[in-house]
């Protein structure tokens, strides 16, 4: 039998080092908290080689009665520090050791039990003397007889080093000081100047080690550094252990170098005053970061006002920046500008006006960037660093992010993996490392806290997190809701940080701290807790607001240690108070109070219940009316979208729905799809991602290697981008009890039947199963995923009914698109269950993917039978697919001549385009109505020769009918030919064929084929004109045209009318039916767009057709270019129609419709007038309507990548 390994984790990491001593082919166990087990799977993989098989136990299982750890052959104990173990506050740590211990000392079994103290396997194997003198013994004389004791009044003289001060009077230095006393190293924290919270009259009496906290005395209160040594001075020699300033203007000021100066033995926590340059100077810092190719936004620094604004000047207009003074301006010296005029004030406001003083001396302008911030927080020793659980602020003052910026009204931690992932942390935290190794290079080595604000960019290709700038103390309100979460002894941090390489420096009670903060688990935090910090401000704040006002409502906030649900506590720190008159506690600022609540749980929402509870009861003035507070703290964190994973094997076409509700529709601030791995390198899944910029993975799997191992690579590849939720979208592979075990309940899938009907079948096979079997009623089932094969708990089914006559393939048709409906539902559902909001459909989106078209797959067709065409290859033809039209060379089959009798020879090349009419068809055929689709049979064809350049010749048509109506074919014929005159076309022939058993009686198909010829100089696209800046001329369509009518149809059906109903959007006084209105034939552009080809003022061009915009456009620009959209005419009734009845977001409707624009022209921005004069004024140009769209833009970077079109800037209207 395999040997069983247990690694029970109470610190931070488990130790690589262990992996050399596992038993070959032994099982493993990590017993930790979940968050902890999915940090360790990923970045352990590579040191706990298969064939161990991973799984994990909560902490909390240790404490179960029924626990037997004599399941296991080895238990390793990694155990905290002996500070962090006799903490105050970490009585449940304790607790959980203790039983741990006693379970294994009253168990009879072999097991071999394991002591890993500082990452490494202690060589005793005396365990229980270790855990006793090392822990119990050493943990009792330190809370019994040590500095913990406290330092009351009456106490005696403090113990040496055990006085710590903190530097500033904010909401942070209280946090800080709570958690110093909290220290069995610590006998006083002085704070200077400190405020009310920190002055023992208004102390929290819940927790009684706060006794030790008390303010400076006033001779020598304060922040500067005369007043710091003062205060160091009227103190016994050698009993400061340490000073953490807190605010960043002393760190510049240099009160690190006064104090080490003054006494080179006391540890100071916080960077030299040349460290803290990383603060006060941004334009360092994005140098800096630059140097060590570390992602920034993009950016110039500036000391000249005119070069600065010369600069801006130079910018394209649709271009946003951010601006920024490059010195101290107490957090509000960065100014976010909307047009080029607010960034032409902004400049002048920081460099001519000194809006912020000297500060804006030197003024940085980088690029705007978009995406979630992220507050990354780090403790560092100058070599090591150790990066807090990452936070995110809430900086503007109303809910919703709302109204003027603050100092922050509440923050939450941890932000949740489907946000910041564990790979992107790893990634800030490489960089923190590189700035601070960089620091310690140049001779001025940063110790203390450094603050990385960190950005996850959405409007680059750039997707790793780019930092924005570095703050070298704790934030303002991030430590409030950090220090909560440390389960470290904060004392024995900071000094490890100050002492490291600082050989005059006291480095503790212990000799190991001097080595800094690299040992394995000295720097810790509580693992499957979340904390959310509120902050209750002066009513008015940032603007004007009224001091002095009392508070009242704090006796009522005590929560105390609930054994039964977790630890859960709340503590109120203040921030901006004093005491009044009378002892009473008044406000002294705008931030007052920051109510912080810690529980233990997987969600956020149970510390912000905790929180708001607390701050519901707390009232300013009388009344209570004078407080304000913002009601969303937290939220994001609680709604963020779900991360996804996808496995696919084969096209994916169920992904599809989800991909369209993503981008525009009802899972819009839901989901986000991170990652898709494909086995099959041509299973058309890959290509589906890269079609909609998701990020793809080829992982394929090799005959005969290890299956667990294979699926831990995927499990790994997930991890790194935090993904929180995978779906198998025709997965063709069964997966192992590893991955399913540990993404129980985050796996789903969908199987094409009712289950448990039919599981284990595939495809058609099921589809066949359910007419074998008779069955009146089938569908699809979305399932979480289970070592049992289609076995696990059912999540949706969808139904359809099976009617006579039915196949295998018409029910798969049928049951098809429900698939993707399904994945929408279910992937909605798990969003809405997580974040406690209810997710809102109230009717079914109807898609283009819904209705059985597939444009992927369409894409995926032409791909196909690519090389079948280029095998026709012949002199003069490039036999190529995927544009406009095709060209033949007349000049390689000895020239043409024209009408006139002028031989063109090697100056004409003919043109070729090919199309249909589609299912507008249908809508024709049920009117009654026919003449009208033959235009539209002509103008889908001459409008792709113009993409071309080519004039129209001739036309030919194809009519394929299951019985001749000789009245429908002549309609049909003279709309064709009307559409050949609105295109100078010649109608030269055509085919009728008549074909019962291919179509009902009174059913039709159409093809058209159009040949045009165009001058060599003339071609286009012209792409080698196309470098930036060209510009989009808009031509308006005549209505639908002829895309998008498996929609309409489904459209009409949903709203309960028919063709012949009068038509609800029509314009007013207008009676008529439906179908009259759909059948307004497309638009031909010949006639108005020629003239300008000939006049060589268009560069390019693109006739918007199936797909629509999103899918057109990018056809017409070379690579390295994308269409930045910025303007879009007005939707006509008929499209506010169709979005309103199918509940397509904006990107859906550009996918799937024109939405009001036939036809885009790209031209040179000098060009534009006059096109849109010639639109105007031309009477060839009837009704049409031009508008400027956009512009070319450059992609940055070098290779071009395929063209995209960027809408980001619009809204339909």
């Amino acid at each position: 039998m395999a040997p069983s390994i247990a690694i029970v984790n109470f610190g931070a990491t488990a130790p690589a080092s262990l992996a050399s001593n596992l038993p070959a082919n032994s099982t493993l166990t990590f017993i930790s908290s979940p968050s902890l087990h999915s940090h360790l799977l990923p970045t352990h993989l590579s040191s706990y080689s298969p064939p161990h098989a991973k799984s994990s136990l909560p902490l909390n299982h240790l404490l179960s009665p029924a626990t037997s750890l004599s399941t296991f052959s080895t238990i390793f104990l990694n155990l905290p520090s002996l500070s962090t173990y006799a903490k105050h506050s970490n009585s449940t740590l304790r607790r959980i050791v203790d039983d741990v211990m006693n379970v294994i000392r009253y168990d009879s079994s072999s097991t071999s039990v394991k002591l890993v103290k500082n990452g490494q396997i202690h060589p005793s194997s005396s365990w229980r003397t270790l855990l006793k003198e090392d822990l119990v013994d050493g943990t009792d004389v330190l809370l019994g007889a040590g500095a913990g004791a406290g330092a009351g009044a009456g106490a005696g003289p403090p113990g040496p080093r055990s006085i710590a001060i903190v530097v500033g009077g904010g909401g942070r230095e209280h946090a800080i000081a709570r958690s110093l006393a909290e220290s069995v190293h610590v006998s006083q924290v002085i704070v200077t100047p400190g405020n009310a919270g920190t002055s023992g009259a208004h102390a929290d009496a819940t927790s009684p080690f706060l006794c030790k906290i008390v303010n400076a005395a006033a001779d020598v209160s304060g922040q500067s550094n005369d007043k710091v040594l003062a205060l160091i001075a009227s103190l016994p020699k050698d009993s400061v252990g340490l000073v953490a300033v807190g605010p960043e203007q002393p760190l510049v000021d240099g009160i690190v170098d006064a104090v080490q100066s003054a006494d080179g033995s006391i540890p100071v926590f916080g960077p030299s005053q040349s460290g803290s340059i990383l603060e006060s100077s941004k334009a360092f810092v994005k140098d800096y970061l630059t140097e060590l190719s570390i992602p920034t936004a993009t950016y110039k620094n500036f000391t000249n006002v005119d070069e600065a604004l010369a600069y801006v000047n130079s910018l394209p207009p649709t271009t946003r920046v951010v601006v920024k003074a490059s010195g101290l301006a107490a957090g509000k010296g960065v100014i976010i500008p909307t047009t080029p005029e607010e960034t032409i004030s902004a400049v002048k406001e920081i460099m001519a006006d000194s809006l912020f003083g000297a500060a804006g001396d030197t003024c940085v302008i980088e690029s705007f960037l978009t995406g979630p911030e992220v507050s990354c927080i780090c403790f560092t020793d100058g070599h090591d660093v150790v990066m807090c659980p990452p936070a995110q602020d809430h900086k503007r003052a109303y809910d919703n992010d709302e109204g003027p910026n603050t100092g922050g009204m509440g923050v939450f931690a941890p932000v949740p993996s489907n946000v910041v992932s564990t790979c992107e942390m790893d990634l800030v935290t490489d960089y923190c490392r590189m700035v601070v190794r960089k620091m310690k290079s140049e001779g001025r080595p940063y110790k203390g806290i450094l603050y990385a604000g960190a950005l996850l960019p959405t409007n680059i290709d750039d997707k790793r997190p780019s930092l924005l700038e570095f703050n070298c103390r704790f934030g303002d309100p991030e430590t409030e809701v950090l220090l909560p979460l440390l389960e470290s002894d904060l004392f024995e941090a900071m000094v490890r940080c100050a002492a490291r390489d600082t050989p005059s420096c006291w480095s503790g009670p212990d000799s190991s701290w001097s080595s800094g903060i690299a040992d394995c688990g000295t720097i810790s935090f509580k693992d499957g807790f979340s904390a959310t910090t509120v902050i209750v401000a002066s009513g008015g704040y940032p603007g004007k607001y009224p001091k002095g006002v009392e508070i009242t409502g704090l006796p009522d906030t005590k929560v105390a240690l609930s054994s039964n649900s977790g630890e859960a506590k709340t503590t109120v720190y203040h921030a901006g108070t004093k005491e009044g008159a009378g002892g009473k506690l008044v406000t002294s600022g705008g931030r007052v109070l920051a109510v912080t609540g810690l529980k233990l749980g997987a969600s956020l929402e149970p510390s912000i219940e905790l929180a708001y509870e607390t701050v519901n009861k707390i009232r300013f003035g009388e009344g209570g009316g004078s407080q304000e507070f913002r009601t969303d703290i937290a939220r994001k964190g609680v709604q963020a979208p779900v991360r996804i994973g996808v496995l696919g094997s084969t096209h994916g076409t169920a992904l599809q729905g989800v991909i369209d509700e993503i981008n525009s529709g009802c899972l819009k601030d839901c989901a986000k799809i991170e990652l898709v791995i494909s086995n099959k390198k041509e299973g058309g899944i890959l290509a589906r991602a890269s079609k909609h910029s998701i990020p793809a993975k080829y992982m394929p799997f090799k005959k005969g290697s290890d299956k667990a191992l294979y699926d831990a690579e995927i499990t790994s590849a997930f991890n790194s981008v935090g993904c929180d939720l995978i779906l198998c979208v025709g997965w063709m592979r069964i997966l192992t009890p590893g991955f399913t075990n540990f993404w129980a309940g985050r796996v789903m899938n969908v199987h094409p039947s009712l289950l448990p009907l039919h599981a284990g079948g595939m495809d058609l096979e099921v589809h066949a199963a359910v007419l074998a079997a008779g069955e009146k009623t089938s569908g699809c089932t979305i399932h979480q995923v289970t070592d049992v094969v289609d076995g696990g708990p059912i999540v949706l089914q969808k139904k359809v009914d099976v009617v006579a006559g039915e196949t295998a393939e018409s029910l798969k048709a049928k049951i098809q698109p429900l698939e993707s409906i399904g994945f929408i539902e279910a992937v909605g559902g798990y969003w809405s269950a997580r974040s406690k909001v209810q997710f809102e459909r109230s009717r079914e989106v109807l898609t283009y993917a819904g209705a059985g078209v597939d444009i992927v797959a369409g894409d995926d067709l032409v791909q196909k039978i690519k090389p079948y065409c280029k095998r026709t290859r012949r002199p003069g033809c490039d036999a190529d697919l995927g544009g406009f039209g095709g060209m033949f060379d007349l000049s390689k089959v000895g020239g043409f001549t024209n009408k006139g009798g002028v031989e063109l020879g090697s100056d004409a090349i003919l043109v070729g385009a090919t199309d249909g009419v589609g299912t507008k068809l249908l809508v024709a055929q049920a009117a009654g109505i026919h003449e009208f689709v033959g235009i539209d049979l002509v103008a889908m064809c001459v409008n792709d020769l113009l993409g071309c350049g080519a004039e129209p010749l001739f036309f030919l048509d194809y009519y394929a009918t299951g019985g001749l109506s000789v009245d429908a074919a002549a309609d049909v014929v003279k709309g064709i030919a009307e559409g050949c005159v609105q295109s100078a076309s010649g109608l030269i022939g055509g085919e009728t064929a008549e074909m019962p058993q291919m179509y009902s009686p009174g059913e039709y198909d159409l093809g058209g084929f159009s040949v045009g010829v165009v001058r060599r100089e003339n071609v286009l696209p012209k792409w080698e004109k196309i470098n930036g800046g060209q510009v989009f001329i808009g031509l308006s369509a005549s209505g639908v045209h002829s895309n998008g009518f498996s929609l309409v149809r489904k459209c009409l059906k949903r709203e309960g009318l028919e063709f012949s109903s009068p038509c609800p959007w029509s314009a007013s006084g207008v009676e008529e039916s439906v179908a009259t209105n759909l059948l307004t034939p497309t638009r031909i552009y010949v006639k108005s767009v020629m003239p300008l080809i000939n006049e060589k003022k268009i560069l390019s061009l693109a006739h918007i057709t199936g797909g629509g915009l999103l899918e057109n456009l990018n056809r017409a620009l070379p690579d390295g270019f994308d269409a930045e959209i910025t303007h879009h005419p007005k939707l006509s009734k008929v499209m506010k129609w169709l979005q309103a009845s199918s509940g397509l977001g904006d990107e859906g409707m550009l996918r799937t419709f024109n939405c009001g624009v036939g036809m885009i022209l790209i031209v040179d921005e000098e060009e534009v007038g006059g096109i849109l004069n010639h639109f105007a004024t031309d009477s060839e140009c009837g009704e049409i309507d031009a508008c400027v769209m956009g512009k070319v833009v450059k992609q940055e970077g070098e290779g071009g990548k395929p063209p995209r079109v960027i809408v980001d800037a619009i809204t339909l209207e």
